[in-house]
């Protein structure tokens, strides 16, 4: 057993590997370190009941709290703050999770025990001992430089010292791919041959991406598989020579979808919007609608200004009529599915498997906002998956991409609008519950004993727990 860093106690040590998007469908001969990983360690895999919603913030904060969204508060990736009438969406403030974290338990029965966490959500001002989180830094001029936020704080310049920037354009965006996990992973490395924490978290996202773009029966996932389970394989290799215990684990399924919900166009044709003009561009004024919608993958959240009950009906009236909506849940009803907190809103929708939310509220393309070409994730009124693409419209994106960038580096203004407003070219999703097993998110590796029934997410805390033998 490898010794922590207090140096007063023999500790375990160990870590666990959050490899977004993995199924069990996907363990085979595209991945064949997390097969043998996973025949060696427990004899297969421990399938989990996603997470409702099974959506990033809401599935980490249930798996390092042993808590649902009820009782953490992470209702989704973003909701509508009621009392600043303003939406947030990707906030990196640990405090948002309500409840006590997976290292908070193991240091209280050990105060040498320390934790880094290495990309996972709400990494920021937490209790962890180290962390490295994306957080670009915007400037006064209304330029974006990407960088790292890091807890030490001189951590930052070290690491990129030594392994060099984070690729920021690898994590997300139309060039999204392999390079940000191999990065994650090289800082994994990194912080354990420095620190030498007893728990490290580390967030592996490839598969997020192309699984979205291409979607999941697409012909170049199986390389997309191979990519990420070479990374994971030598992570593998890295941490069983220093005797670590692994876990790997993975956040929900990724399925088909060939259908886009577009709630706030639909509430728009109803008058309940309110739009604002602003220099020729339509914006939404959601403090000043009746209803609107927050949207997530397949998830959304509807808030009504207007609470009186005949509203409320009129309003469920209208949303059991939209094609492709598999359930409308009110207030009363959250609680069944651990979504009962102030931050849901006064509907919840869930999709059908083949369909997901978008967040449009523009019935005229030339009337878009400035930003829904942009890549934009704070801004926008949800979740925005063509942000993965380039417009394919545009003539030789490459030059004018590069045009761009000179401009920004001679320090001009540009607004990089290279992003499509065509919904369809998603063809992968996630947030519901699918209906294979096979697209369930997994657990497997150190202390886990599989078994034929379902995981409860709140749960595999448990098994975090378990690699310290607590």
């Amino acid at each position: 057993m490898t010794k922590g860093t207090g140096g007063k106690k023999d500790l375990p040590r160990a870590v666990v590997l959050n490899i977004v998007g993995l199924c069990k469908r996907h363990l085979g001969n595209h991945t064949p370190n997390l097969l043998q990983f996973a025949e060696k360690k427990c004899a297969g895999v421990q399938v989990v009941d996603p997470v409702m919603p099974a959506l990033t913030c809401s599935v980490q904060s249930t798996y390092l709290t042993g808590k649902s969204p009820t009782e953490h508060g992470i209702v989704a990736n973003g909701w509508y703050d009621r009392e600043l009438n303003e939406h947030h969406f990707w906030k990196q403030s640990n405090q948002l999770v309500g409840a006590k974290k997976v290292w908070e338990y193991l240091k209280e029965k050990n105060k040498d025990f320390t934790c880094a966490n290495l990309f996972w959500w709400y990494n920021m001002h937490s209790t962890v001992d180290y962390s490295i989180t994306p957080r670009p830094l915007y400037r006064a001029d209304g330029l974006k430089t990407f960088d790292v936020h890091t807890q030490p704080m001189n951590l930052r310049e070290q690491i990129k010292g030594d392994i060099g920037e984070f690729p920021f354009h690898g994590f997300w965006g139309p060039r999204a791919g392999i390079a940000s996990s191999e990065w994650i992973a090289e800082s994994a490395k990194w912080t354990e041959e420095k620190y030498s924490p007893n728990l490290s978290l580390v967030y592996l996202p490839h598969l997020d991406y192309d699984l979205q773009r291409l979607g999941p029966n697409h012909a170049k996932i199986g390389n997309v598989l191979g990519e990420i389970d070479q990374v994971a394989g030598d992570l593998i290799n890295f941490y069983e020579k220093k005797g670590i215990r692994i876990l790997i684990l993975s956040e929900y399924g990724i399925t088909e979808v060939n259908d886009v919900i577009y709630p706030n166009r639909i509430f728009r044709e109803q008058g309940w919007l309110s739009i604002k003009d602003e220099l020729g561009l339509e914006y939404l004024d959601c403090g000043g609608s009746r209803a609107f919608a927050i949207t997530d993958h397949q998830l959304s959240h509807i808030y009504l200004t207007d609470q009186s009950p005949s509203f409320h009906k009129q309003v469920r009236e209208c949303l059991e009529k939209i094609e492709g909506i598999e359930r409308v849940i009110q207030r009363e009803e959250m609680a069944e599915i651990g979504m009962d907190h102030k931050r849901s809103g006064d509907f919840i929708l869930f999709a059908q498997e083949n369909s997901w939310f978008a967040y449009y509220h523009w019935l005229d393309d030339e009337l878009a906002p400035d930003f829904a070409r942009c890549i934009d994730v704070h801004r926008k009124y949800g979740y925005d998956p063509a942000e993965l693409f380039v417009d394919p419209s545009l003539s030789f994106p490459s030059l004018r991409v590069a045009r761009k960038l000179i401009g920004k580096k001679l320090g001009f203004r540009t607004n990089m609008d290279l992003i499509p407003l065509d919904s369809s070219l998603v063809r992968g999703s996630h947030g519901i519950r699918p209906a294979n097993e096979m697209d369930f998110p997994i657990v497997f590796g150190s202390q886990v004993k599989p078994s034929e029934d379902l995981l409860d997410p709140t749960k595999v805390m448990h098994h975090m727990l378990e690699l310290f033998d607590a």
